[in-house]
């Protein structure tokens, strides 16, 4: 199989990941917090490890501003239902995932929300900058932003968001699903108060497990409330951090997966993964735009993107195509509308979708040729 999805979840992990969890299931799979025993403190140790790490990873000061939860869908929730009160006002763009836009669309029946989605820079497909600072009302409580486009693979200016945000006091929301691993990322200095982290993507973590990170949690209130394996005695939920945002049996094992991820990026080098692909990307598109039956959407160069591209062949439906590679070729692609509406009806896609590829840091130029092949000749 030659798998082009990781946009959605990366394939294969690094071997480490797998060798990891396998360990920690054969010899410490237990409970964290909940005993007293060895492998129970040695499943605390390898989680507290990770969250340094990870910290570490974000330039994170408080690792303990860090908590795992089930990833980025589960984050961008908690923020959202959390920070936003009746009648606040929130900006967002075209660009967001469902993951962002549907619990918004309820929080504006159930709060009486009000939300701008602002467009896209035609030029640049990023979101336009001053569309958003026009956007600014006097009850704006938050800015929530994806880091780059899920169909586009566009990169956003979060410094820029950031800073305009803080100057006027608004809270800021990053969706970093497409970015954390192959971009860097600094809380401080891009001014971020929540970022939403998930651990299947770019940091070769299993499924199943994400981060959130929360700059102030007295902003904001739990998503859910439960066990801590802390202050047992008390039936409020712990003020204290990470066990305030952290209800409930963790994910042990995903999470020493995601810590192995981690140690993966930092041993290869975060910019080495990003060039390689974007190399492979520099090929995809070329070859895209050299076959005059299809049609690629977003911008043609490699600057300022992670290694996203999406594409329509002439009088075949996305949808179609996907399955005719996958069944005849063996090779996975998403076809389409990415969980992105708003975004395909910005770009007119809407109906025939589009067909993504994402090439990942185990692919190879063998792969993207043979792809390029196939759709030369596919009619």
């Amino acid at each position: 199989m030659i798998y082009f999805n990781n946009a959605a979840t990366s394939w294969p992990k690094p071997e480490s990941v797998y060798q990891e969890v396998d360990q920690f299931f054969r010899n410490s799979g237990m409970n964290p917090g909940r005993s007293g025993s060895a492998e129970i403190l040695d499943s605390a140790r390898m989680i507290f490890s990770t969250r340094e790490n990870i910290a570490e990873f974000f330039s994170i000061k408080n690792s303990a501003n860090l908590v795992f939860n089930s990833g980025a869908t589960e984050s961008l929730n908690t923020v959202l239902k959390g920070v936003l009160k009746r009648g606040d006002h929130v900006i967002s763009s075209k660009m967001e995932h469902n993951s962002i836009l549907r619990p918004l669309e309820r929080l504006k029946t159930e709060k009486e929300i009000e939300v701008d989605y602002i467009n896209l820079d035609l030029e640049s497909a990023e979101v336009d900058y001053q569309s958003l600072k026009n956007a600014v009302r006097d009850n704006t409580r938050l800015i929530v932003i994806s880091h780059a486009s899920n169909v586009l693979g566009t990169v956003n200016d979060l410094q820029k968001i950031g800073e305009f945000a803080a100057a006027e006091g608004i809270l800021f929301l990053v969706d970093a699903a497409q970015t954390a691993g192959v971009i860097p990322i600094d809380v401080d200095k891009m001014r971020i108060d929540f970022m939403a982290v998930p651990g299947h993507k770019s940091l070769f973590g299993p499924p199943g497990v994400g981060a959130l990170y929360v700059r102030n949690p007295e902003t904001l209130l739990p998503l859910k409330e439960g066990g801590t394996g802390a202050n047992s005695l008390s039936i409020k939920q712990p003020e204290i951090m990470p066990d305030y945002l952290e209800a409930g049996t963790l994910n042990t094992p995903a999470i020493v997966g995601l810590g192995a991820g981690i140690k993966f990026i930092q041993n290869e080098g975060l910019e080495n993964i990003h060039q390689q692909e974007m190399n492979l990307l520099k090929k995809l598109i070329e070859g895209l735009t050299s076959l005059p039956q299809v049609k690629v959407f977003g911008k043609k160069d490699i600057n300022n993107r992670t290694a996203v591209t999406a594409f329509n062949l002439e009088g075949c439906s996305s949808n179609q195509l996907a399955f005719k590679l996958q069944q005849d070729y063996d090779i996975q692609l998403r076809g389409g509308l990415h969980c992105a509406p708003l975004l395909h009806k910005f770009l007119g896609t809407d109906e025939l979708g589009l067909l993504r590829i994402s090439p990942g840091y185990f692919n190879t130029e063998a792969e993207v040729n043979r792809l390029l092949n196939i759709l030369e000749k596919i009619k």
